[in-house]
C-alpha cells in the first residue's frame, strides 16, 4: 500500500504504507488513512516528527560507531544500504514547514 501526503503548498509525497504509518505515529496521529492535519495543529506535529527523527538519527550514529568494524566488513559486500527514517522524513518535514507558513492543511490518502 502507498500513502500520499498532500498540501497545496508543496508537491505530493508518496511513501510505502509501513513508513507512512511510522511517520503518522511519530507526529501523534493514528495510522488511519485517509486523514489530515489542520493548520493550527501543524506546529505540534512538526515538532514531534522532528524530535523523533533526530533521536532516531542520533541512535543510528551511536550504533554505527559501536559496530564500525563490522560495518566495514559488510560494506565490502554488494549490499544496498538501508534508508533511515530520518532521511525518509526530510520531505515530509519540508511539507509541514511549507504548510505551516501558508496556513494550509496536510492530508494523506
Amino acid at each position: 500500500m502507498l500513502v500520499t501526503f498532500k498540501s497545496k503548498s508543496s508537491a505530493d509525497i508518496m511513501m510505502f504504507g509501513d513508513v507512512a504509518h511510522q511517520m503518522l505515529r511519530m507526529m501523534g496521529y493514528p495510522e488511519q488513512v485517509p486523514g489530515a492535519i489542520e493548520p493550527e495543529d501543524i506546529p505540534t506535529a512538526l515538532s514531534k516528527l522532528t524530535l523523533a527523527t533526530e533521536k532516531i538519527h542520533l541512535d543510528e550514529q551511536a550504533f554505527e560507531h559501536l559496530v564500525s568494524e563490522e560495518l566495514d566488513e559488510v560494506n565490502e559486500l554488494d549490499v544496498e544500504p538501508a534508508v533511515s527514517l530520518h532521511t525518509r522524513a526530510i520531505p515530509l518535514i519540508a511539507m509541514l514547514k511549507a504548510a505551516q507558513a501558508a496556513d494550509e492543511y496536510v492530508m494523506w490518502e
